[in-house]
């Protein structure tokens, strides 16, 4: 048996646990041979692949980031402007004499795992997200990292809000979905959590602030890059058509102090924590998840169970089609019970 194995989309805490896993799973359970393909579907056109052993794994469950490398932006259904090369990208696998393809990725490197599956290409997925935002699985990899990086920066902004009265604002990653802002707000002790999934009322936030200010205390404010005004649109600091998420969000943050600033004695900052949530090494959270994701993807293809994507379902592992998981995310929903705990506790998070 001959298995591929790739990272697709951002880069992630966790991606060399799951590498390792997947790695030393198939080779101690079925005496597999294991081929790593470089810069996530990319490779496949660009024929870029090498061999993974234990020797290659040792040692890195630990390290940020993927030893394969990945890519974003690289669709093999759509390269260049529309051009298919799917063709060409199964070429590679006949020549590598591919059994198998275990995806390592968010919902776009589903979607394109799925449609391969369609060519009779054998795949099995695993969830990668610091997002937490792939359907049907209740936990990603990536996420518990991308937290605990909010919640340490929340942490500091702290200090130096109440040291001087300021209102500070911090910006999360999270595209379309709340979770890191949710769990990193509530970790980090914000006053105010705004997400994409409950527009906010500009009004509202400024009267906290004021409510905040008169007491003689700060405010801390975490928001998510996809959070936006009750009635207005998302901010967009970039747009790449090449991507299969062309859009590129970012600089609420920013149009937020501008739109605080006017409206309180105040002084207001803010923070756009980017891409340190993605960087460093993976929480043990992440490091034992990523580690049993890899070795639930093991067994699928062991078992020759194909065409499925690895999920977290009550602390479980499971496994659920790739059809039911491509093109589709999970929010936050309304009655969830973070939501309710952090309006119990008086945590702004709309009007």
């Amino acid at each position: 048996m001959h298995i591929g194995i790739l990272t697709g989309g951002g880069d992630c805490p966790g991606l060399n646990a799951v590498i390792r896993a997947v790695t030393l799973a198939l080779q101690r359970e079925c005496g597999a041979r294991v081929t790593g393909i470089e810069r996530g579907f990319r490779g496949l056109l660009e024929r870029r692949s090498r061999g993974l052993g234990p020797a290659e794994v040792i040692g890195i469950v630990a390290q940020g980031g993927t030893i394969l490398g990945t890519d974003n932006s690289c669709n093999p259904f759509d390269v260049g402007g529309g051009r298919d090369a799917s063709a060409q990208a199964l070429a590679y696998v006949r020549e590598l004499a591919l059994d198998a393809l275990v995806a390592i990725g968010g919902d776009g490197t589903m979607t394109i795992a799925h449609r391969f599956e369609a060519l009779g290409l054998p795949v099995v997925g695993v969830p990668k997200t610091i997002d937490n935002d792939l359907a049907h699985t209740e936990r990603t990899f990536g996420f518990d990292s991308a937290v605990a990086v909010v919640s340490e920066a929340l942490d500091r902004l702290s200090t130096t809000a109440r040291s001087h009265g300021r209102v500070m604002i911090a910006e999360t990653m999270g595209r379309y979905a709340g979770w890191i802002a949710l769990e990193g707000g509530m970790a980090g002790g914000a006053d105010a959590i705004l997400i994409p999934e409950l527009p906010f009322d500009l009004d509202a936030v400024a009267a906290l602030c004021r409510e905040r200010e008169a007491d003689g205390g700060a405010t801390l404010i975490c928001i998510a890059e996809g959070a936006h005004e009750r009635g207005a649109g998302l901010s967009v600091r970039a747009t790449l058509a090449s991507s299969p998420d062309p859009l590129r969000l970012g600089g609420v943050s920013l149009a937020l102090q501008h739109q605080l600033q006017p409206r309180l004695a105040s002084e207001v900052r803010s923070i756009v924590l980017g891409h340190t949530q993605r960087g460093g090494s993976p929480t043990a959270y992440d490091r034992v998840l990523a580690t049993r994701f890899g070795y639930h993807a093991a067994q699928l293809v062991k078992a020759g169970q194909f065409g499925r994507m690895v999920a977290l379902q009550g602390d479980r592992c499971t496994s659920v089609a790739l059809d039911e998981v491509a093109g589709r995310n999970r929010v936050v929903p309304p009655e969830h019970a973070l939501l309710q705990a952090a309006r119990g506790i008086g945590v702004h998070l709309d009007d």
